[in-house]
């Protein structure tokens, strides 16, 4: 837990948020009658979390306070992979397993952004040790009260984890694979499936509202053996080279490991599975949401590490034979004597190194994760760009309007300017970020006005875009027939343009053309960012 909250807490002030995190940010700070209104028309999957930011971010609204809740998610996550761990294999198991979560990069990661999903890792990993403790207590006393007693803290961690998002309810899959596999008694799948029930009971009404709200997600894409391939990636200490091939191969030896692998496999594989057989009809799959499934990684791999152990461990050299799980080998070398608590000791302290090893091995990508430059975008810098380039009473317009969260978060880069588009605030329409003029109403703007700014998402400058939204129909149409492009400015994933009218340009339309970025599709800039997921 002291080397997560370590790896949690350096560089957690990176120096700007990126648009997930802005709309947490935003939300948050929102007075709960407007937050409700917001989940009931637009985000009520990430409800319960953001009344939780809102008692957070009371105390004060800041960057790394938006963040630490996810630090201090991750921090428990890894101590609760090391109780797993301890009470599956031993403690050196526990050790090996929760010192290895805190160095995955992809932990790293997530314990640093002000979403949910480290704390929705941290719930899936509370609740599987108390599935484990539900089933002994379960096993041990027989009555009523005692299986109740048993199995109300499990239900309440799932259902708590469950409303912080919806998708973690596959957990349950896992678990029901997980007793299978151990044939625990029927009293004991009894409890379970009362549990588990009233869990879904009490999810179906989001699961009922959020199906309206099913356009948020609407970016995502089927996924194919690519995202399987960055999934195993993601959930290695490294994701590549030696540290990867290594990590696998433990993994295999782990599963060999009953008790461990009837907790640790069904974890790692079902929910991502689940998820990616159902996206192949509608996609819901992003690797973030099955989140909570690596910490079936460190468990197998330490369970592997521990198989190796063990056996490395009842090695006994004496003279010129090999003793070996009580067979003698021959040896020519010196009189040697080899095993027992020293060697146990030994290997678990080189356990401990090569840990720490795989860690400095992979510090250049943990340092690459802490700067703003690695996230999707950094709205700070957009909103510093605003404040050099842009003009008192300037017109801005963004496209799309997604845009505006640059101006939401760091609203100092835009009080000189006003906001051409917006006919009404995101607190006050409860929506994420404003609602816009109609097409018409907005021509009139736009025609009063001989230059605008554009703050626009890469994406939105590839020709092929085409909005469905009539009113990013119509922002793309009044540009393109009576605007041109007199300054160009990227930074921080966005673009700022400065356009004036074309009678009015300083250079003909033909020339401006060399202003334009040109966008390849593969880029991933040249798709919808995933923004409020």
């Amino acid at each position: 837990m002291a080397a997560m909250l370590s790896i949690g807490l350096w560089g957690v002030d990176r120096g700007g948020m990126w648009g997930d995190e802005s709309v947490t940010f935003l939300v948050a700070q929102r007075t709960v009658p407007q937050i409700w209104r917001l989940l009931h028309d637009v985000d009520a999957v990430h409800g319960l979390y953001y009344l939780f930011m809102h008692a957070v971010l009371t105390v004060h609204p800041g960057e790394v306070v938006l963040r630490l809740p996810s630090v201090c998610a991750a921090t428990a996550t890894a101590g609760l992979v090391a109780a797993l761990g301890v009470r599956l294999a031993g403690p050196r198991v526990g050790l090996w397993a929760g010192l290895l979560y805190a160095i995955t990069p992809m932990t790293g990661h997530y314990a640093q952004e002000g979403r949910s999903y480290a704390l929705v890792a941290a719930g899936v990993a509370g609740a599987t040790l108390l599935l484990l403790r539900a089933v002994e207590a379960a096993t041990v006393r027989a009555t009523v009260q005692a299986t109740v007693r048993a199995w109300w803290p499990y239900g309440t961690v799932v259902a708590l984890t469950c409303l912080l998002h919806e998708l973690a309810v596959l957990v349950l899959c896992a678990h029901a694979v997980t007793l299978a596999v151990l044939r625990v008694p029927r009293r004991v799948w009894s409890g379970w499936g009362g549990a588990a029930g009233a869990v879904v009971l009490l999810l179906l009404p989001l699961v009922w509202v959020s199906r309206g709200q099913a356009g948020q997600v609407a970016w995502l894409v089927r996924p194919g053996w690519d995202k399987v391939e960055l999934l195993v990636r993601h959930f290695s200490p490294g994701p590549a080279g030696v540290v990867l091939w290594a990590a696998l191969l433990l993994m295999a030896v782990g599963a060999l490991e009953r008790r461990p692998a009837a907790v640790a496999l069904p974890l790692l594989l079902v929910p991502p599975g689940i998820l990616l057989t159902v996206s192949q009809v509608r996609p819901l799959f992003h690797d973030r949401y099955v989140l909570y499934a690596l910490a079936g990684a460190p468990l197998l791999v330490a369970a592997g590490a521990e198989r190796v152990a063990d056996v490395l461990g009842r090695v006994r050299i004496e003279g010129r034979r090999v003793r070996c799980e009580g067979r003698w080998l021959r040896f020519g070398g010196r009189r040697l004597r080899f095993g027992g608590r020293r060697a146990r000791a030994l290997l678990g302290a080189a356990g401990v190194l090569a840990v720490l090893a795989t860690f400095v091995h992979q510090l250049p990508d943990h340092r690459r994760d802490r700067s703003a430059a690695h996230r999707p975008d950094n709205l700070a810098a957009v909103s510093a760009l605003a404040v050099r380039q842009m003009r008192h009473g300037d017109p801005v317009l963004f496209v799309p309007s997604v845009g505006r969260l640059a101006a939401l978060a760091y609203p100092k880069g835009f009080r000189r300017v006003r906001d051409i588009a917006l006919r009404e605030s995101a607190p006050r329409s409860g929506t994420l970020w404003g609602l816009e003029a109609a097409p018409g109403e907005l021509r009139r703007r736009l025609a009063s006005v001989d230059r605008v700014w554009v703050v626009a998402e890469p994406y939105a400058l590839d020709p092929r875009w085409s909005p469905s939204d009539p009113v990013e129909r119509t922002k793309l149409a009044v540009l393109a027939e009576e605007f041109t492009v007199q300054e160009h400015h990227v930074r921080g994933g966005a673009v700022l343009r400065l356009l004036v009218r074309r009678e009015q340009a300083d250079v003909p339309p033909a020339a401006t053309t060399a202003l334009l970025p040109a966008i390849r599709p593969e880029s991933p800039r040249a798709r919808p960012r995933p923004v409020r997921s």
